[in-house]
């Protein structure tokens, strides 16, 4: 990896995980975190909005949010709920774009959805190289970490090769003690104990993890294999004269299993996406009817006159057209959480292997003496 020309060593683009284009976290220096929020910097209820909270308590977030801004407008300075109904036909202009923005999108989604599942088609011969390139993927991985057979699920797939990972660590500490070199073998024990914990943080989240749950890909996406992969291969290159056989040796083999991580949580990944849209799919239209129902009847029956009175101190039609936005709207509301989800994912995800796409500073600057 060479340095880029006119760049300043302390504005590089550093080859690590994929997609991590914003602060490196809580890692030391410009490592960056293990931790997917540590990587997504921001607060803890941005990360908690974004991936962690239910898609459906999201959407029922932001339609409080609007409920509560259009009756709390009531007690503003502003013309009444009612002489905008009766003066300026305000039910017409606001209820019929809902009317054709709800089945507009229900009908995209349900279009854009069935796009993507008709990737997952295709002749006999293609479902064959599918298969059989999955089979080989799994023949490897057993093969290198003496599992047989590896777990079918994702998460306990994922988990056999994090605890395979933890193996091979602990082979690079044995071999480490060969090392002659101090400095060198504290530099080695620290990259395999690095390893160890930070495998066994993730297999921890893994192990009660079930898929069509988010917390598979988010335990999956807590670990910085890429940049695992990347401090392996600087420490063989840089100590590569005080390493003896055996250790340089278990450090390729780390580096080889590694590799398997990758190609794995990406599949998965692949998998997740396909299952939340289904999903979003569904919800989609089981909030579409409601939607319509409520925006036909507050176009057709709700007048200037309809529901007089206050309650709580507001009008009567204004809990009612209030009510009627707000559930005209849960579509699109349910739509944007699981789209914050999906994007958010596919950001910090853009590449596999050993890049970044952010801004910092040059890894291999940092002083190993």
């Amino acid at each position: 990896m060479s340095d880029t020309a006119g760049t300043s060593p302390q504005n590089r683009l550093v080859f690590t995980d994929g997609g991590d284009d914003d602060a490196a976290g809580d890692g030391d220096g410009d490592t960056p975190s293990d931790t997917m929020r540590g990587r997504i910097g921001g607060s803890r209820l941005r990360t908690w909005v974004l991936l962690n909270a239910s898609r459906w308590f999201v959407a029922a977030l932001f339609s409080l949010s609007i409920f509560v801004v259009i009756v709390g407008a009531s007690f503003l300075d502003l013309a009444p709920m009612r002489k905008v109904v009766r003066n300026q036909t305000a039910l017409w202009w606001v209820f019929s774009p809902l009317i054709s923005a709800v089945i507009t999108g229900v009908t995209l989604v349900v279009t854009f959805t069935q796009l993507v599942l008709s990737q997952e088609l295709g002749p006999l011969g293609d479902q064959r190289d599918r298969m059989n390139g999955a089979i080989e993927f799994r023949n490897d991985v057993e093969s290198w970490l003496d599992v047989s057979p590896a777990p079918p699920d994702p998460s306990s797939f994922m988990e056999a090769v994090v605890d395979g990972i933890q193996d091979y660590a602990r082979n690079l500490q044995t071999a480490a003690d060969g090392c002659e070199d101090e400095p060198t073998r504290e530099q080695v024990n620290d990259l395999a104990e690095s390893l160890i914990e930070h495998a066994a943080a993730v297999g921890e989240g893994l192990e009660d993890a079930t898929f069509g749950e988010f917390d598979v890909l988010y335990s999956a996406l807590d670990f910085n294999y890429s940049w695992k992969i990347y401090e392996a291969n600087r420490l063989r290159t840089k100590r590569a004269d005080e390493l003896d056989e055996d250790t340089t040796e278990a450090i390729d083999d780390i580096v080889e299993v590694l590799k398997f991580f990758g190609p794995a949580r990406e599949h998965f990944k692949t998998l997740y996406f396909q299952w939340e849209l289904i999903n979003l799919s569904r919800v989609m239209l089981y909030a579409a009817l409601p939607a319509l129902v409520v925006t036909f009847l507050v176009q057709f029956y709700v007048s200037p006159h309809s529901f007089p009175g206050t309650y709580l101190g507001v009008d009567g039609l204004v809990w009612i057209v209030a009510s009627g936005v707000t559930v005209a709207l849960v579509p699109f509301f349910l739509l944007t959480s699981y789209v914050l989800r999906i994007a958010t994912v596919a950001k910090r995800t853009l590449a596999i292997g050993p890049f970044i796409l952010r801004d910092t500073d040059r890894s291999e600057d940092i002083d190993w003496e």
